[in-house]
């Protein structure tokens, strides 16, 4: 690797690091929901949504003040809190304010982790809900590295350059679950057969998203986990998601991540697990 393209790669990084730490694009109050604090909505956000759904069930989400700040609190019993934040998301998604519907559920926890509910994906960005992703590098037995290049229909960064597998914790799942089930959905590749699957680290972004017409805030912390393809094994995708997987050297890595070809999660990812 010729010193030019691998200052690029490091200049590039420490860029992406820097964006994936941001604060709020705009003024954003704590959200609660039985009684405990779970993310933030944008200032006057929740203002704009008819809450008519809510109220027709006995739900209630109002300005209350905790320790003297302002917060919105879903005022529901704990045992309601995954109805009432579903009810919550799909008038969100009524109103066009909210992010791509999934049809998937995430879980929401309070500031200790401990989950109190579930909620539509759509609906996690607006809501400054933290989610959990999971990430697998792969690399072939000669050093090169498994790449995959997103689908053009996926509603985010379609067509760039991802890790061999990228996805969601869903509500469902534990971290293992996970790691199994988005690699074989995204890559058609089980656990088993791949040589020396270890968990390698974290890495977390709090920054604003365009969701919801540029209201959302992101909030995820991503686990990594590392692997050795064996030779005559290729990935194959299962779920539509992914475009194609590439073998690529790790200096070509770098010089398309340098060059923005990468999203920003990925990119990270392969940063921390070569120590670039």
């Amino acid at each position: 690797m010729t010193p030019g393209p691998a200052a690029s790669a490091a200049d590039w990084l420490a860029r992406a690091r820097a964006a994936a730490r941001q604060p709020p694009a705009q003024e954003r109050l704590p959200l609660w929901v039985a009684g405990q604090a779970v993310g933030s909505v944008a200032a006057g956000f929740l203002d704009e949504i008819e809450m008519q759904r809510l109220s027709d069930k006995r739900y209630q989400i109002l300005i209350q003040e905790q320790s003297g700040v302002p917060v919105w609190h879903l005022d529901v019993a704990p045992d309601a809190a995954t109805s009432a934040l579903n009810l919550l998301a799909q008038a969100l998604h009524a109103q066009g304010r909210c992010g791509p519907w999934r049809n998937e559920q995430l879980a929401v926890c309070n500031a200790r982790g401990e989950r109190l509910g579930t909620v539509e994906r759509g609906a996690v960005r607006v809501l400054g809900i933290a989610t959990r992703a999971v990430h697998l590098v792969g690399l072939a037995p000669d050093g090169r590295m498994w790449v995959q290049q997103r689908a053009r229909t996926k509603p985010n960064n379609p067509g760039m350059w991802d890790t061999l597998m990228g996805g969601m914790v869903a509500a469902t799942d534990s971290l293992p679950q996970a790691l199994a089930r988005e690699t074989w959905e995204e890559a058609g590749l089980l656990l088993p057969a791949l040589h020396g699957v270890e968990w390698g680290g974290q890495v977390e972004f709090s920054r604003p998203s365009r969701e919801g017409g540029g209201v959302g805030y992101m909030v995820e912390r991503i686990d990594w986990f590392r692997c050795t393809v064996p030779e005559g094994l290729a990935p194959r995708n299962q779920d539509g998601e992914v475009e194609r997987f590439e073998l690529w050297r790790p200096e070509q890595v770098r010089e398309r991540i340098a060059a923005g070809d990468f999203t920003l999660e990925a990119a990270l990812v392969l940063g921390a697990c070569f120590g670039w």
